[in-house]
C-alpha cells in the first residue's frame, strides 16, 4: 500500500487519486491509520493527528507504535494484536492505552480488518479508533434512543419537518389508537380529531423558535383504531432535533414526548367542582335562613344552585298528578336571578311524554337532550317542551317532601355545555330536597 502523508510531496506526488484518497480520509469523522503487512504505517488522517498529537509526516514510515505512541513495553503486543486482523475474518475490536505526543496517554477503542491485494494476499491491516469516552458517549446516546423508543414511561413521537409521524414508541402508539408503524407518514389530523391545531402549532414553533421552557397540556381528542373518539389531556414537552453534522443546525424535526394525565386532571375537575358546590350549598342555605317568605327562600336556593350548573332553571307547583303551575324561573334572553312568576295558576301546556311529567310520575329525576332525539334541530325540540330555545340538555327532579311531590325543578343547559350525568342528577336532589322543605313550609304557612 502506498504511503499518504498529509500535505507532504509524496500524496502530490500521486496525482488526483492520491489526493482524493487523501482528501477522504483527513475528511473522516474517525481516526484512521494503516500498516503494510510488515507493520509499517502507511496512511494516518488528521483525526488521528488530533487525537494523538503526531501529524502524518510523523506517523507515515514508522513500524509500528513502538518508542512513539505507545509504550515500548506495550507495543509490541499493540501491533500483534492488530497485525492478527489481517489473518481474521471480519472486524476485530480492542482497547489499548497510546501515547499522545505529549506524553499523556489516552486510551482508545480500535476497528481493525484486513487488507487484501491484487492477488488475494494478506497485504496489511487498517484500524479505525476513538478515544474511550468519546465512543462510550455515542453508546450511551445510542441507548438512549433506543430505550425511549421501547420502553420509556413517556409516548415519544418524531414529527419530521412536515408535521408528520416519522418514529413512534410503542407507548405513543398506544396512547393515540394507532400502531406503531401505521402512523408514519400519516397527517397529525387523522390521529387527532380535536385539537389537533394546537398541537401543530406547538410543534411549528418548536421549529421556528426552539423549545418551550416548561411543559404544557394539551386537551386533544383522538381518532381510535375501533372508530371511537377519546378525549384525553397530554402533558407534553418539544424538543428541535437539528443535524449535528451540519456547520449550522439544520432541524430535522421535533421530539414529542408526552405522558396521558387525562384521570388526574378529570379527578382535579372533579375535586374541584365538589368543592365548589359544597360552597354554594353552605352560602344557599345561610341565605335561605334569613328569609321571612318560604317561597322567597325557596328561590334563593335555586338561584345559588343555578351558578355554574345550569343556563336556565324552572319551578314547577304539582296541581294533580299530570299537570304543573310555573311558580318562578330565570328570565330568557338575558341572565338574571330565579324570580317568582307574577300571577301564575294556569298549568304549563306540556305535551304527554314530557320530561317534567315524567318525573312528576316516576318520582325520580330524568334526564333528556336534543342530541339523541333531533340532533340538528336543538330549537325546536326546546320550543316543543315549552323551554327556552337555546336549550340542548335538561334535568328534571321532583320535589319531595313527606311523602308528597311538590312539584317539579327543570334544569336546562345550552348545546355549550355538556349534558347532564348522573353526578350532576345526585346534586340537584340535594338541592331539590331543601327546595321541597321550604315550598312544604309555604304550603302550610297558607292552610292556616
Amino acid at each position: 500500500m502506498s504511503a499518504v502523508g498529509s500535505g507532504t510531496a509524496e500524496r502530490r506526488a500521486e496525482g488526483p487519486g492520491g489526493d482524493l484518497l487523501a482528501a477522504l480520509l483527513d475528511g473522516m469523522d474517525a481516526a484512521l491509520c494503516a500498516f503494510d503487512a510488515g507493520g509499517t504505517v502507511t496512511h494516518w488522517n488528521r483525526e488521528a493527528e488530533r487525537i494523538l498529537g503526531w501529524s502524518a509526516e510523523q506517523a507515515v514510515g514508522r513500524r509500528g507504535f513502538a518508542g512513539w505512541a505507545a509504550r515500548r513495553a506495550d507495543a509490541d503486543e499493540v501491533l500483534g494484536r492488530l497485525m492478527a486482523a489481517m489473518h481474521a475474518p471480519g472486524r476485530q475490536v480492542h482497547e489499548f492505552a497510546l501515547l499522545r505526543k505529549d506524553g499523556g496517554r489516552v486510551l482508545v477503542r480500535t476497528q481493525s480488518a484486513g487488507v487484501r491485494g491484487a492477488d488475494g494476499q494478506p497485504a496489511g491491516v487498517y484500524c479505525a479508533f476513538s478515544e474511550v469516552h468519546a465512543q462510550i458517549d455515542l453508546e450511551r446516546s445510542i441507548a438512549l434512543s433506543e430505550a425511549l423508543l421501547e420502553d420509556a414511561s413517556w409516548g415519544v413521537v418524531l414529527v419530521d419537518v412536515d408535521l408528520r409521524p416519522a418514529v413512534v414508541n410503542a407507548r405513543a402508539a398506544r396512547a393515540l389508537g394507532t400502531g406503531r408503524t401505521t402512523a408514519l407518514g400519516r397527517p397529525l389530523g387523522e390521529l387527532i380529531a380535536q385539537g389537533v391545531e394546537e398541537v401543530e402549532g406547538a410543534l411549528q414553533h418548536v421549529l421556528a423558535e426552539g423549545a418551550p421552557r416548561g411543559l404544557v397540556e394539551l386537551w386533544v381528542t383522538l381518532r381510535g383504531g375501533d372508530g371511537q373518539v377519546r378525549r384525553r389531556c397530554l402533558r407534553s414537552g418539544f424538543l428541535r432535533l437539528a443535524s449535528p453534522l451540519a456547520e449550522e443546525p439544520v432541524p430535522l424535526g421535533v421530539g414529542w414526548l408526552f405522558q396521558d394525565v387525562t384521570e388526574a386532571r378529570l379527578a382535579e375537575q372533579e375535586a374541584d367542582r365538589m368543592r365548589f358546590r359544597s360552597s354554594q350549598l353552605h352560602r344557599a342555605g345561610a341565605a335561605a335562613a334569613e328569609c321571612e317568605d318560604p317561597m322567597e327562600a325557596a328561590t334563593v336556593l335555586l338561584d345559588f344552585a343555578v351558578a355554574g350548573f345550569a343556563d336556565h332553571a324552572l319551578l314547577d307547583l304539582s296541581v294533580d298528578e299530570r299537570r304543573l303551575v310555573r311558580a318562578a324561573s330565570t328570565p330568557v334572553g338575558a341572565p338574571g336571578p330565579v324570580a317568582l312568576v307574577a300571577g301564575g295558576g294556569v298549568p304549563v301546556p306540556y305535551q304527554d311524554g314530557h320530561p317534567a311529567l315524567q318525573a312528576l310520575a316516576r318520582t325520580g329525576p330524568v334526564r333528556a337532550s336534543a342530541a339523541a332525539a333531533r340532533p340538528h334541530a336543538a330549537g325546536e325540540w326546546a320550543a316543543e317542551r315549552r323551554w327556552p330555545v337555546d336549550a340542548a340538555h335538561a334535568l328534571c327532579i321532583p320535589l319531595r317532601s313527606r311523602g308528597r311531590t311538590l312539584g317539579i325543578a327543570t334544569f336546562l343547559r345550552s348545546d355549550s355545555r355538556p349534558a347532564f350525568e348522573r353526578p350532576d342528577a345526585v346534586y340537584a336532589e340535594t338541592v331539590t330536597t331543601r327546595l321541597a322543605a321550604s315550598l312544604d313550609l309555604a304550603e302550610a304557612l297558607r292552610g292556616r
